[in-house]
Parts: C-alpha cells; sequence; structure tokens
C-alpha cells in the first residue's frame, strides 16, 4: 500500500459569527484607529515601528482597580510601579490619579523625585540599595522595604549614623498556594526568618516599624493566593500587636495580578481567563478584615499593580517587509518589529492585528522581526490574513516592561508616542538616532580611522 505523505496536525481556534465566502470568521476587524486617530496618520508622523500608549486607556482601566478596591476595604492606596514603564509621562499620569511612587533602584528612586512625588510617598523596594540610596531614603522620610539582613544592619548603621529613625517594613514571602513560590526576594513566613526580623526592628530604637509587604509573583491568575498571602500578613501584624503592643500603618500586597494578555501554551484567551480587578479585591479584603487585627487598627492597604493598569493601554504599530515560504510550506511574514521591541513575545502570544481592511481567507502563518537572529520570532503560529509589503500591523497589550526592558541591539529604538484624553499626540521619548548612540561611546586615539 502506498504510504501517505506525512500532514502536520494544527488545532484551530473557530470564533462563531456569520460565515463569510471562506466559512466562518477566524480573525477579528482591524485596528484602524487609536483612540480616533488614525494609525496610518501616526506612522506617517512618527515613522515604524512606533510605540503608542493611550491615556484615556490608563486613567479608565486604575479608576477601575480603584473601585474595585474602594468599595470593599476604607483605606486604600496605589503606588505605581516604576520598573513597569517609567517613562516620567506614564508615571505622572498615574500620579495625577492619587498614585505614590514603587521603586526597585537608586535610578527609579531619583526618577520619582525628579517627578515631584514626596519622599514619604516613594516605596523603595528591591534586594539592592547602596549606602548612598538608604541614606537619602532615610533623609526623605520615604517607606524603605528591607529585603534580608544584610540590608538591615546597613540600615542601621546608615541611621545611626546621620541620626534619623527610617520607616521600615519588611518583605514576606511565603507559600500562597502557587508554584513556582517566589523565595528569592525578602524573608520567609513558614520557616520563622520573617518573625526573627521583626523582632530584630522592634527592639531597635533607630528603626520605626510601620508596614509589612509581600509580592507572591507574576501574572498570578488565582486570586484565592492573594487571600492567602494577606492572611498572613495579618497573622504577623496580630502577633506584632500582641507582644509589642504595636500597630502596623499598612499591608502592601504588591503587583503580580495578570493583564488580559494570554500566556504561550494557554487553551484560552487571557480576556476569558484572567481574573477581575473586583476578584483580586474580594479576596485581599475579606482575609484582612476577617482577621484578628483589632477594628481600630486597621493598617491601610497599599497594592503596587503595574502590569495590570497600563498593558491595555500600549499598543505597536509596524510594517509588513516580506512574506516567504519556509521548507514546510508555511507561510511566513516578515515585519520591522522585533524581540528587542516586544521583549514580552517571549512569553505572550500578542494579539497581531492587520490596520487595514483585509480578506478573511487566512493561512497559518509565522511572523518574524526584522533581527538577523533566529529567535527573532513575534508569533510562532498565527491563523493571519496575507498582508503586502507596506501594510500596517497593530499589536496590542504591549504596555508593561516592553518600554522598560527593551534592547538597543540591530536597530535603532524608536519614537514613544502619547494619544491624550483629547485626541492629541505628544512625543514622550525620541526616537534613538546615531549621532545620540555614539555619544555614549569613546574611541582612544590610535584607533580613530584616518579619513
Amino acid at each position: 500500500m502506498e504510504k501517505l505523505p506525512f500532514e502536520r496536525p494544527i488545532i484551530k481556534k473557530l470564533n462563531t459569527g456569520m460565515p463569510n465566502k471562506f466559512g466562518l470568521k477566524t480573525e477579528y476587524n482591524p485596528i484602524s484607529h487609536i483612540d480616533e486617530v488614525p494609525v496610518n496618520q501616526l506612522i506617517a508622523k512618527y515613522s515604524s515601528p512606533l510605540y503608542v500608549v493611550s491615556e484615556r486607556t490608563i486613567r479608565k482601566t486604575f479608576r477601575e482597580a480603584k473601585r474595585a478596591f474602594d468599595t470593599r476595604y476604607p483605606k486604600v492606596q496605589f503606588a505605581w510601579s516604576y520598573k513597569t514603564n517609567y517613562l516620567n509621562a506614564i508615571c505622572n499620569v498615574f500620579h495625577s490619579e492619587g498614585s505614590w511612587a514603587e521603586v526597585v533602584s537608586g535610578f527609579e528612586y531619583n526618577k520619582a523625585l525628579n517627578n515631584g512625588i514626596p519622599g514619604k510617598h516613594i516605596i523603595f523596594n528591591g534586594p539592592e540599595k547602596s549606602s548612598q540610596d538608604l541614606e537619602l531614603a532615610v533623609k526623605n522620610e520615604s517607606l524603605i522595604h528591607l529585603d534580608h539582613f544584610d540590608e538591615l544592619y546597613s540600615l542601621i548603621e546608615v541611621s545611626s549614623r546621620i541620626g534619623k529613625i527610617a520607616k521600615v517594613a519588611i518583605r514576606v514571602n511565603m507559600d500562597a498556594g502557587i508554584y513556582p513560590q517566589w523565595d528569592r526576594f525578602g524573608f520567609n513566613y513558614e520557616n520563622g526568618e520573617a518573625w526573627d526580623a521583626l523582632n530584630r526592628i522592634l527592639l531597635n530604637d533607630n528603626l520605626e516599624l510601620v508596614g509589612l509587604h509581600t509580592h507572591i509573583g507574576t501574572y498570578i491568575m488565582t486570586a484565592s493566593a492573594y487571600g492567602v498571602a494577606a492572611s498572613k500578613l495579618s497573622d504577623l501584624a496580630a502577633r506584632i500587636e500582641k507582644k509589642f503592643s504595636h500597630a502596623i500603618k499598612y499591608i502592601d500586597m504588591g503587583g503580580g495580578f495578570a493583564s488580559k494578555n494570554t500566556l504561550k501554551g494557554a487553551y484560552l484567551p487571557g480576556t476569558d481567563t484572567c481574573p477581575s480587578f473586583d476578584d483580586y479585591a474580594e479576596a485581599i479584603s475579606s482575609a484582612i478584615l476577617r482577621s484578628e487585627i483589632k477594628p481600630e487598627n486597621l493598617p491601610m492597604l497599599i497594592l503596587e499593580t503595574g502590569r495590570a493598569l497600563i498593558d491595555d493601554a500600549g499598543y505597536l504599530l509596524g510594517t509588513t517587509l516580506a512574506n516567504k515560504r519556509l521548507a514546510d510550506g508555511r507561510r511566513s511574514m516578515i515585519i520591522d518589529i522585533g524581540v528587542n521591541l516586544l521583549f514580552t513575545s517571549f512569553w505572550y502570544e500578542h494579539k497581531i492585528t492587520p490596520a487595514q481592511t483585509f480578506t478573511q481567507h487566512t493561512e497559518d502563518t509565522t511572523i518574524y522581526g526584522p533581527l538577523c537572529m533566529n529567535i527573532d520570532v513575534i508569533r510562532d503560529n498565527i491563523s493571519f490574513p496575507l498582508l503586502k509589503k507596506g501594510d500596517h500591523v497593530v499589536i496590542s497589550r504591549i504596555g508593561a516592561y516592553n518600554m522598560t526592558q527593551w534592547l538597543q541591539f540591530i536597530t535603532l529604538r524608536p519614537n514613544i508616542v502619547l494619544i491624550d484624553t483629547d485626541g492629541k499626540t505628544h512625543v514622550i521619548r525620541n526616537n534613538e538616532t546615531n549621532e545620540s548612540m555614539n555619544a555614549f561611546e569613546q574611541v582612544p586615539a590610535h584607533l580613530i580611522q584616518k579619513k
């Protein structure tokens, strides 16, 4: 019997709806405008590729999150996570909505100060704080979250030397019922290390314990894990109150809320599986309110969520460069957006949409970036229509981390544009040029080539 040729099996998602001449619709509508501004006009004015951020979406998402927590807990304070997106314009949108600043380095700390944030409204996290960082934070009365005992001892020395009491909290890691357990940062709850650190702080006259902090992980899709974490922090707070008659001022639940992006390997899209702000708020507030903390000493609840507040507001616009056929016959498309600009493509199946009308006839396609490296893959496999050279695409939900984890590699980094609430566009970070890049370099005299 003749051997049949091998055909690669695929799973193709079908969305119900009105059929067209090719069958059921398998793609979404084009994204031709962002906040009523035409995509083709944005690219014509600011070039391609191009980052675009919607101020309207940032404010809308923030207010949804704030409502979810304010309706369930009496004292809530958000602190914008600078590492998620530390462009000054973005940070100041969140600050104008009432957010404090949460930073994890001396670089970010000084950005927050330069943005006009009072020291007492800056939360200083992270495992690496120099003596100079600690001294500046103590003098500014910032909230210093200790990560390890060596940092604790350094802070005791600094506060003693400058004669000023430091306002501190500790970061606590714990088993919150999720895998993998984040135990790299902070003091462990289960082995007693966190309780040991708290006792040392409370017995030192140079330190004032003001809070407890945890950050259980990233892209946490189980809201109940936050309930477990909040219960354990509340237990520590109640034990502190009982032993030392000391009431902490706040519990900081960190970040890690999932955005609506779809993780690689997930069968269902993130829009269907991501918990809502209400889910997270219910789990956290209920755990604190039913704890042994006395009602008159109820601590303020601080939230450092970043990804879930900014992802939806970010877009990356690009242009089709070419179409090719791979060795196995599959179609591939090359665009001018590489993984150096879309770092999160390593773990997300980003939504990629044509920016103009297109045929509903789709084909399995691999979308590559323009970099001369084999790992420059924006989407491994997507059912996508054929786009011509010069056609534009829009990649959605890229607001978190892509503008801080991006790389200057092979290509220069592009403009970043903010669309304000009135639909006006503003460049909030200029594109790199050969001149701006060479300004950082120096060539020894004996290596300068004579012209």
